[in-house]
């Protein structure tokens, strides 16, 4: 098959959504297809809408380049939101020799306006009061919508995603599947589990509110006065130290290191030299961090929410905590570091799970849709 992926944000393997296309590109490209990733300065080299409309824009000068020439690509998968206005113009200007549009979205928007505005609420959330959430009910959700029920198939990347927008916008069974992310082989390390307490704890994302950042900071504010051994590091948050730092109390920031960029490669050495993973988060899809933690051996607390419920089972290869619950982080936190055990056990428990979730099993599961897609055209 000829494969377009194509997504608006620029082409940098650290980051989050265009490393795992990267990825999967490379998987179907062992599996024997051609396979093009068009990113934003692929489409757009000079902007001439307002930045606020930068996705919309986008997604149009993406629509009239694959139109341009129909027949280059069997199958089009275009991410959520950059999929709207190629799949309304396919629905009011059919054509027999354009490619199948498939759709892929990592979470839930209608999620992400639920948490962010209890947020708010608690004064966590400064970018998402009364206007912004007006513009990402008008403009956001619109370009999601029109991403989603225009497309022939699609593949979500948690559960939640999935069964949402099947039911909401009525597809079929069989036209929507779940596709979570993957980790790369060289993450399955052995590791070495300390006998007494744990000590090096690892958050690793862009420092953001919904990835539960504040209560990350509650939780090690609670813990540090009692540990003094407690560190915490935060890697690859895209800020500099003093930014980072500037929301712990002052008498425990020098017990937190940061480390703004980490390359692919480094990430490995980054989880094999830290106890237990912390990852907080309100919201996600599918975490790469939670996937390559888990391969690692490390074990981590996390979540019990969209994404990272998918993949952990409270007690068995993680521990899960309530969204935006501090005290219950602090708490699993400590259980962990205080039980080598446990430790061990959940670690081998999570790098079993994380074998069912390599890059090119996933990439397998992609190249079915795809198939189905051009099938479905065929016929």
């Amino acid at each position: 098959m000829n494969i377009l992926i194509a997504l608006g944000v620029p082409c940098m393997r650290e980051a989050g959504t265009a490393g795992l296309v990267l990825q999967q590109a490379e998987e179907l490209r062992k599996l024997g297809h051609r396979v093009d990733c068009w990113f934003f300065a692929d489409v757009i080299t000079k902007p001439r809408w307002p930045a606020r409309l930068s996705d919309l824009e986008f997604a149009w000068r993406l629509s009239r380049r694959i139109r341009k020439n129909p027949t280059q690509y069997d199958v089009v998968n275009l991410l959520a939101p950059w999929g709207c206005v190629y799949g309304l113009s396919r629905k009011l200007f059919p054509s027999p020799d354009l490619p199948l549009y498939v759709f892929t979205m990592q979470g839930s928007e209608e999620r992400y306006a639920l948490v962010m505005r209890a947020e708010d609420r608690k004064g966590r959330a400064t970018n998402f009061r009364w206007k912004n959430r007006l513009w990402h009910r008008v403009y956001h959700q619109t370009l999601y919508d029109l991403s989603i029920s225009t497309a022939a198939f699609g593949a979500v990347a948690n559960r939640e995603g999935w069964t949402h927008s099947e039911l909401k916008y009525r597809f079929q069974p069989g036209r929507i599947w779940y596709v979570p992310n993957g980790v790369n082989k060289e993450f399955f390390q052995p590791r070495t589990f300390c006998e007494g307490d744990a000590t090096r704890l690892l958050f690793v994302g862009t420092w953001l509110d919904r990835k539960g950042i504040y209560y990350l900071v509650d939780a090690f504010t609670q813990l540090a006065p009692r540990l003094p051994s407690l560190t915490l590091t935060v890697a690859g948050c895209m800020l500099d130290e003093q930014q980072i730092r500037a929301y712990f109390p002052m008498e425990i920031r020098t017990r937190v290191s940061v480390v703004p960029f980490i390359s692919r490669e480094a990430m490995p050495a980054i989880y094999g030299g830290h106890d237990i993973l912390v990852l907080p988060s309100l919201i996600e899809g599918m975490p790469l961090s939670l996937l390559e933690a888990m391969a690692t051996a490390m074990p981590l607390v996390t979540t019990n929410t969209c994404g990272m419920a998918d993949v952990i089972e409270d007690n068995f290869n993680g521990l899960l905590v309530p969204a935006a619950n501090g005290p219950a982080l602090a708490a699993s936190i400590q259980r962990l570091r205080e039980s080598p055990e446990l430790r061990k056990s959940l670690g081998a428990q999570a790098q079993q799970t994380a074998r069912r979730y390599t890059w090119d099993a996933i990439a397998r599961q992609l190249e079915t849709i795809f198939l189905q897609a051009v099938r479905s055209k065929r016929t």
